[in-house]
């Protein structure tokens, strides 16, 4: 297996799925899923990043949220909880997503970005009678 799929193997193992359970790792910023009836909300705490810092992209049904930025003089930590320079968070897409139509705003510190369901998500749950 080529580095890359190495790479990538170990981070989807990482991900966020919708509905599972998730442990976020040490020095990376957390984030909420919500769903309504049309879409899922992904809200990630990207406090200190500008949007100009942060870059969004779906690959192999995976969303891939990133932020990078240039810290000159950082700081020396007796404690860090959150990331200065950079983060990245996965999240597993699972063919639920039209991604094609995905959004993305980020205001106060937090980037929301919104996942239109695609038409199989949409699809209704059906009762079947048994006869």
């Amino acid at each position: 297996m080529c580095r890359d799929k190495a790479h990538y193997h170990h981070a989807f193992h990482k991900m966020q799925n919708f509905g599972g359970g998730f442990r976020r790792p040490k020095y990376n910023v957390p984030l909420n899923i919500s769903e309504n009836e049309t879409e899922y909300l992904v809200q990630v705490y990207a406090n200190g990043f500008g949007k100009e810092n942060i870059s969004i992209a779906v690959k192999e049904d995976v969303l891939h949220i990133t932020g990078l930025q240039e810290i000159e003089n950082p700081p020396k930590f007796i404690q860090q909880e959150f990331p200065l320079k950079t983060f990245e968070r996965l999240v597993a897409l699972n063919r639920k997503v039209d991604a094609e139509n995905i959004t993305a705003k980020h205001e106060n510190g937090i980037l929301s970005v919104n996942l239109p369901k695609s038409k199989e998500a949409l699809q209704k749950d059906v009762q079947i009678e048994v006869k």
